[in-house]
């Protein structure tokens, strides 16, 4: 897929170039398009390599002619239009932009009130082994089996893992939010040594942090197969529960690996996640929302 500059070196460290990174998007399309297609989507970008401070974007910038947008009501109760990509050459559109990451809402643009996935994002602290972690991901799939949801893990492309929930379409942010705090809380409060819920940095040594933060209306978490703007170029990557063990870090995938895997695979590691519908009525009875 060709781009402007394609010889610009993107990972300094690695010598991965822009060509490189609309290369690696370009092998993957077929399973990572599924991920951002139709959703607000905001990007990290870094136009002139890892060398130089990057940003953070949700809106369109001009010169866009492939890559959509949605115009939805923020918080505060203004318009605004947000990025929507829709097809592959959007994705290769925002490469040439220099995006690097990809991080899309839990709502597709034309449902946005109802949040179609929950994501619990396990942040270790320092000192915290990586079989730790792994735990503690097997930990939260069989609590959330017991009230009848199913969940799915992925690596992060950085130091933890996301266990995400698929939901049914009727589901609501509130009740997204209500229940991922609740049932974060009651994991903190019952293993205080083990886990937090607390978004503070004091107090996560030793500790797992439970991100449940990102299950608000607005917010977004990196998209499996996104590429992440760390050296090693490492890879949010979607795993089958059996595989996790086998799994070395929260980075273990790379540009280079990512794409291999990609190739090797024979089927889905989450397969049905997309159309899976998962109401969460009971699960609400067992985890209240939290009094303030």
């Amino acid at each position: 897929m060709a781009v402007s500059h394609p010889e610009r070196v993107v990972f300094p460290d690695d010598g991965i170039t822009k060509q490189d990174v609309a290369d690696y998007y370009h092998a993957v399309m077929a399973r990572f398009l599924p991920e951002v297609e139709g959703r607000p989507t905001s990007i990290f970008r870094f136009p002139e390599g890892l060398a130089k401070p990057g940003f953070f974007q949700k809106h369109p910038m001009p010169g866009l002619h492939d890559t959509g947008h949605v115009r939805l009501r923020e918080e505060s109760g203004q318009l605004d239009d947000y990025l929507c990509p829709g097809n592959a050459s959007a994705i290769i559109e925002l490469v040439q932009f220099g995006t690097i990451e990809f991080h899309p809402w839990a709502a597709r643009a034309d449902a946005l009130e109802q949040p179609d996935y929950l994501v619990f994002d396990l942040d270790p602290g320092y000192g915290v082994p990586w079989r730790d972690v792994i735990e503690a991901a097997r930990l939260i799939r069989d609590r959330l089996g017991k009230v009848s949801l199913r969940s799915f893990v992925r690596t992060t492309g950085g130091k933890g893992l996301h266990v995400l929930v698929p939901l049914h379409a009727t589901c609501r942010w509130e009740d997204a939010r209500h229940f991922s705090s609740a049932f974060a809380h009651s994991l903190a409060d019952e293993r205080p040594q083990a886990f937090t819920a607390k978004s503070a940095m004091e107090g996560r040594t030793g500790r797992i942090f439970i991100d449940y933060l990102r299950n608000t209306r607005g917010a977004t978490s990196v998209a499996s197969w996104s590429l992440r703007a760390r050296a090693g170029a490492p890879v949010a990557v979607p795993l089958r529960w059996q595989d996790l063990g086998r799994c070395t870090s929260g980075h273990a995938f790379d540009i280079g690996s990512a794409s291999r895997r990609m190739a090797r695979l024979r089927s889905d590691p989450w397969e049905g996640f997309s159309t899976m519908r998962q109401g969460l009525e009971t699960a609400m009875g067992h985890y209240p929302p939290m009094k303030t």
